[in-house]
């Protein structure tokens, strides 16, 4: 399996996969949540198997902008149970934020013959209301097909958000392809997501992603530490 599909998303911040922790905080804060979504949404593609929902949760602590964590999910239909280990740096100067995190993604059930762990090195920067992220995987290996780099820009205002994202493979044999996801966070728990992949190399019936529309809704709950 690839992890090129969101999300994930991750639930990262304003995209399906942006982190936007920025603090200037001196002292430690630690902060945990839950998550259940009707899919697990990844980079424009649902991993998971159809009708099974994704059930996530994190633990983060931060202190003067530096910033940790783990975030583990019930996994995909591929992969099975995953968690992602995190670390990066954020400030803010002005309407200018800045971000740079390193992430591993693991899977304990994994083989080995499918299926392999990644690590990215993630650079994001936010004026306003716009956003740029850049997702560079350094496990780069064109027969494992991860030779990958994502990017995303984004745009939020209010409850509103859209996130463009692009994976590009330095293997042309892998499909290149492009995603719009269309955010709206009814209140602080709940959220829904349309989301549409745009554009592809590769036609879904020749292996391409899935083109049909998706539709995740999802609610989260900050865990009392």
């Amino acid at each position: 399996m690839t992890k090129l599909s969101q999300a994930i998303a991750l639930a990262t911040a304003m995209t399906a996969g942006l982190v936007g922790t920025t603090t200037a905080q001196a002292e430690v804060e630690v902060s945990a949540s839950a998550s259940v979504a009707n899919m697990y949404l990844w980079r424009g593609t649902d991993l998971g198997a159809q009708g099974v929902p994704a059930i996530s949760g994190d633990l983060s602590v931060s202190s003067g902008g530096v910033y940790g964590g783990v975030w583990t999910s019930s996994g995909d239909s591929s992969a099975g149970q995953e968690y992602d280990l995190y670390v990066g740096y954020g400030m803010e100067t002005g309407d200018v934020a800045l971000d740079i995190s390193y992430w591993s993604y693991i899977y304990p059930g994994d083989e080995g013959d499918d299926i392999a762990d990644l690590h990215e090195i993630v650079a994001s920067a936010a004026y306003k209301g716009a956003s740029l992220g850049v997702y560079y995987n350094i496990d780069q290996d064109e027969d494992e097909g991860t030779d990958y780099i994502y990017t995303t820009l984004g745009y939020g205002m209010d409850k509103f958000s859209a996130t463009y994202g692009m994976t590009t493979y330095s293997d042309t044999e892998d499909a290149d392809y492009a995603h719009l996801d269309l955010s709206y966070a009814y209140n602080d728990n709940i959220s829904f997501t349309l989301s549409q992949v745009v554009s592809s190399d590769v036609d879904e019936e020749d292996g391409g992603p899935d083109r049909s529309p998706k539709v995740v809704v999802s609610y989260s709950l900050p865990i009392e530490l």
